[in-house]
């Protein structure tokens, strides 16, 4: 069975971030969470926060902006 509820350390193996981020995104109202036990995320939950924040940098959660690439140069 997939599962529909997810917590803090699963959110943040998917999302490739630490804890403290997914923390973060929580207490900061940019991804919704409920309590059992622990903080869980489900699944329509975290699906709707990556949809809705695709394409923006969210490295300053006060001050969100679209991602842009303009004059960045590779160091490949």
């Amino acid at each position: 069975m997939e599962a529909y509820l997810y917590t803090v350390e699963e959110v943040a193996a998917i999302l490739k971030v630490n804890k403290n981020a997914v923390y973060d995104l929580i207490r900061n109202g940019l991804l919704t969470a409920l309590k059992l036990g622990r903080l869980k995320v489900t699944k329509p939950t975290l699906l709707s926060f990556l949809r809705e924040y695709n394409g923006k940098d969210l490295s300053d959660l006060e001050h969100i902006k679209e991602l842009t690439f303009q004059n960045e140069t590779s160091t490949y």
